[in-house]
């Protein structure tokens, strides 16, 4: 088994771009959802309601700064090492957040529809990972939801497409949203996994991930329909939840790459039905 696809949200619920290898932190990778975006009362807005956030993409030029762009060829870049004001957020667990001044957050407001600002999590080492998504003493995550990096077999989803229905387009893999993407032999044996050793990084599984309607946005119309909730819904339910993917805690720090092999080690754990 190896890496076929490494992918980072410098913003959350923003489109992700591909990277060729990224540093790994306890609270994920590098540059990955430690930016986001709320309204004038810190509430967080993420594409589950706003769709039109998976249509605008960010690029980290530094640990600091960021660069956003809209499929309108506009851009706007903010660095907060000129400064910020210090809000609460709604984002669990994490308290307050620095937001952005200025040009950003009219160039945000006019393509969410309402006040909207960006805040950038300048401390990653204070949110904990919630006991409920598997979270350990001391274990810490980015604005990402549930941990700090997402795993999605190519395998699995190949077994989602056989599952739909005739006149259902192949799934794209970007809808849920991974960071590493790998291939393997056999749908859905990632669940069945205590360890994961990517390279020569190390990391814990701490669940399988439930899925939501952020799903069923297509990435490049932004249009909603009914996969793979419909599908996942069939195979792939327990709890009244679907799942699909798994969520890691690094155990290690290093860098892992495109191309690594995977070295996995099981356990007996709850998993959905398969089929």
């Amino acid at each position: 088994m190896r890496v076929t696809r490494l992918r980072v949200y410098p913003v959350k619920s923003f489109a992700g771009e591909d990277v060729d290898s990224a540093a790994v932190n306890p609270w994920g990778l590098d540059q990955d959802r430690r930016w986001a975006i709320v309204d004038s009362d810190g509430k967080s807005l993420t594409a589950r309601q706003h769709n039109h956030l998976l249509g605008l993409s960010a690029h980290a030029l530094s640990d600091t700064a960021v660069q956003l762009s809209d499929r309108d060829g506009s851009s706007v870049t903010v660095d907060m090492a000129e400064g910020g004001d210090t809000i609460e957020v709604s984002h669990s667990g994490q308290g307050t957040a620095l937001a952005a001044r200025g040009e950003v957050n009219d160039w945000l407001s006019e393509r969410v529809g309402l006040d909207a600002r960006l805040v950038w999590q300048s401390d990653p080492t204070v949110r904990p990972i919630d006991p409920e998504d598997g979270g350990q003493p001391g274990e810490v995550v980015s604005l990402a939801d549930g941990g700090p990096l997402l795993l999605a077999s190519e395998a699995s989803l190949r077994q989602l497409d056989e599952w739909a229905e005739a006149d259902a387009a192949p799934l794209d893999m970007i809808r849920f949203r991974p960071n590493v993407i790998i291939d393997d032999l056999e749908p859905f044996v990632e669940e069945s996994w205590s360890q994961v050793t990517i390279g020569d990084v190390r990391f814990r599984v701490t669940m399988i991930c439930d899925r939501c309607v952020m799903t069923t946005i297509e990435p490049t119309t932004l249009e909603r329909g009914k996969e793979p909730i419909r599908t996942l819904a069939q195979h792939r339910q327990r709890d009244h939840k679907t799942w699909f993917g798994i969520r890691l805690t690094p155990l290690d720090g290093g860098r892992i790459h495109v191309g690594d092999a995977i070295d996995a080690t099981a356990s007996v754990v709850s998993q959905p039905a398969a089929g």
